[in-house]
């Protein structure tokens, strides 16, 4: 496995991690690689291909074994990026779920990451999709 396809295979995961692709997810995954080379340069037929492959790999392999792969392709800061991306794919929808959490600890564990780094990552995302208004606001309080 290369690493175009690798960094692709850790962001499919994070987006069907409940074996369901919504519509949603995959615009959000999709989104999350439309500015990033190579993917931004690739043709529409070409991200579908190279979902397609993704998919078929998941399926004969699983997941675990699909991102144990994944893992040995990426360099070190490509593992970093590819956890940043999957932990804001799955943070973007609300609050990481405990599923997603334990998830999220498993990926970061196969790409090396400690557990402090990914915090780090993780903190991140809580502040991008913090709320704007303070709870007490939107529950109708003054």
């Amino acid at each position: 496995m290369n690493d175009v396809t690798a960094f692709a295979a850790v962001g499919l995961t994070a987006v069907s991690w409940d074996d369901t692709l919504s519509r949603a997810g995959a615009r959000a995954f999709r989104h999350a690689l439309d500015y990033r080379e190579p993917y931004c340069r690739m043709s529409e037929n070409e991200v579908v291909l190279l979902m397609d492959a993704v998919l078929a790999m998941r399926l004969e392999k699983g997941t675990k074994a699909l991102m144990l792969e994944a893992a040995k392709a990426l360099t070190v800061d490509q593992a970093l990026t590819a956890y940043a991306m999957a932990s804001e794919l799955m943070r973007s929808d609300g609050p990481y779920s405990a599923e997603e959490r334990r998830r999220l600890d498993l990926l970061a564990l196969m790409l090396s990451i400690s557990q402090v780094e990914a915090e780090r990552i993780d903190s991140v995302f809580e502040l991008l999709h913090a709320p704007l208004v303070p709870a007490l606001l939107v529950n109708g309080a003054p």
